[in-house]
């Protein structure tokens, strides 16, 4: 059993520290999430109260459901409500459901200076349906996986709405030696965006396994060789955060597993694509910018035929 209180304590502290928060406009979580935090930890709340929580927030509700989907994805009958959602999944984990549907529900949905909007959801979709591939490898939270993959890169765009000029100064750096995002976070800032997700995560009140899941998700091939999260959704998640996107977080992710593939022989990369693009693509949201991570793979087992 991993003690992810103790975890997030090593890293973050016992209090929020508002110096690891960058000072932007950030999200607001929906007053049902609140509520339904609080209601849960009361043993003689019922599933019908729970539920009307939830049902009080029609945005919140789509969101949900849409996330529980598909992280169950496999069972015989989709799940169509709060109450059937709290039914198959249990309070606990419809709590982790709840808290990442809030956040995608509260970023804005208004045209973004760096980033277009659909690439960034569909992105944060295959990084979530791979995590949660990886979790079961690794027999571990694949649901945990799932919300935390969702979830890691909540914060971008707003700090990219708000910080645009700094972060066009990483989108035009030269490709002789790229700077991973989170480095170039680390010099402009002196914070990156994953540990300042989960500074703000903590300061909401999250979960502190969520919490951790986001705050290593950039620490790549560490995480899977670290002794006590090696093993742990953490590593599933911090592989998925080596996977390409148009953001370019990670310049030479994709080589990395590949490199790994080669090495593990019960990671099969290609394999792994495949079905995270079968999950993917009856959910993706209309993009033509979008490049799904298959297309990545494909074009990688190319090139290398042709040297």
């Amino acid at each position: 059993m991993i003690d992810w209180s103790g975890i997030r304590a090593s890293v973050l502290g016992d209090e929020c520290s508002k110096d690891g928060i960058p000072k932007v406009q950030l999200p607001v979580l929906p007053a049902a999430v609140m509520e339904f935090s609080q209601k849960a930890d009361d043993p003689d709340c019922d599933i019908e109260e729970l539920s009307a929580i939830i049902e009080s927030d029609t945005g919140l509700t789509c969101q949900l459901l849409r996330n529980a989907n598909a992280s169950t994805n496999g069972l015989k009958h989709r799940i169509v409500s709060p109450h059937h959602a709290i039914a198959v999944l249990g309070i606990k984990r419809t709590k982790l459901h709840l808290s990442t549907a809030a956040l995608q529900n509260a970023l804005p949905a208004k045209k973004l200076k760096l980033i277009n909007l659909a690439s960034f959801w569909n992105a944060n979709l295959e990084r979530a349906l791979f995590a949660k591939r990886l979790a079961r490898i690794l027999k571990t939270d694949e649901e945990l996986a799932f919300a935390a993959g969702l979830l890691q890169d909540f914060l971008i765009p707003v700090l990219t709405n708000e910080l645009d000029n700094d972060y066009v100064n990483f989108l035009t750096q030269t490709d002789s030696d790229p700077k991973s995002l989170v480095d170039f976070e680390a010099s402009t800032f002196g914070w990156d965006h994953a540990g300042a997700a989960a500074n703000v995560m903590f300061d909401w009140g999250f979960p502190d396994d969520l919490v951790c899941c986001v705050f290593y998700h950039h620490r790549g091939l560490s995480v899977l060789a670290d002794e006590k999260l090696g093993q742990s959704a953490a590593a599933a998640v911090a592989l998925a955060g080596l996977m390409p996107d148009s953001f370019r977080q990670s310049p030479n992710g994709l080589q990395q597993l590949e490199k790994l593939a080669c090495n593990w022989s019960d990671f099969d990369l290609h394999t792994v694509a495949k079905d995270v693009f079968s999950e993917y693509e009856p959910q993706a949201l209309e993009s033509t910018n979008y490049i799904p991570f298959k297309t990545h793979c494909e074009k990688m087992l190319e090139a290398a035929a042709e040297v």
